[in-house]
């Protein structure tokens, strides 16, 4: 075996035993229940190697496959994904018709994909989603359809999703109630509202993590993460790793929420 090949060999072998080791630890405290991710730093990936930005959005869904495969084997049972936001609109037009074409096609591949029936995931679009192409509408709504009554995980996709907008949406769609007499505006507390926003009675993430170095929440959940714990990461998502989201988890574990008290 060439010196190099054993060494790669000799590190991987120490990588799996320490994520084992690290596994076999998480498993030992209450793990987070829903796990919300920014996925940063596809385009940067794709020119650190070379390649176009283009493969570097391809790179980061196949790593995202991968990563809901590592959470739900950990046990996380909710996961939201940042895929798109409504800022990113101001793109180059021909990456955001790439990047709707890959997600619609992804969503029609969920549900051809057996691990979403064996692990009866269910999938939800998040977002503005009257600013999306109707083929990528109609994937979604034909994934959700599929997955309605999956109850064991839950994946949900954010695409053209802004916190802001989630927030002035939901405020719009309850003084529609308030004026149609509805809902008497004594009575709008935090649950209330909570049942206006995309995400609707979802339970709030207990963890954020965001890829490529970027310290900042970038309008993503801002209601819902008021008390999440915030994890960053300096690699890039498509190079993200099973080891990298043991970590995040360990790291919050180790926290102490404390909810203002």
């Amino acid at each position: 075996m060439p010196k190099q090949g054993f060494f790669n060999s000799v590190l991987s072998g120490i990588r799996e035993r320490y994520e084992q080791s690290l596994l076999e630890d998480i498993r030992k405290d209450p793990l987070p229940k829903h796990i919300a991710v920014i996925m940063d730093g596809n385009r940067r990936f794709a020119r650190q190697l070379k390649v176009s930005d283009d493969e570097g959005h391809l790179l980061g869904k196949e790593r995202l496959e991968e990563f809901l495969d590592w959470a739900y084997d950990i046990g996380i049972k909710i996961v939201t994904v940042y895929a798109f936001s409504t800022e990113n609109f101001k793109r180059d037009a021909s990456e955001i018709e790439y990047l709707m074409n890959l997600y619609a096609n992804s969503f029609n591949d969920l549900i051809r994909d057996e691990r979403i029936t064996k692990n009866r995931i269910r999938v939800k679009l998040i977002g503005k989603t009257e600013l999306l192409p109707e083929t990528l509408r109609e994937a979604a709504r034909r994934a959700e359809e599929y997955t309605k009554d999956f109850d064991k995980y839950l994946l949900n996709v954010a695409i053209a999703y802004g916190g802001r907008e989630e927030i002035l949406d939901a405020i719009k769609n309850i003084s529609k109630e308030v004026m149609k007499g509805k809902i008497n505006p004594d009575s709008i507390d935090e649950k209330l509202i909570e049942k206006y926003l995309y995400t609707g009675d979802i339970e709030d993430p207990d963890l954020v993590i965001r890829t490529s170095g970027e310290e900042r929440v970038s309008n993503f959940l801002l209601w819902q993460s008021a008390y999440s714990e915030l994890y960053f990461t300096d690699v890039y998502w498509p190079d993200i790793t099973k080891l990298d989201l043991l970590k995040a988890v360990r790291d919050y574990q180790k926290r102490q929420r404390r909810y203002g008290r």
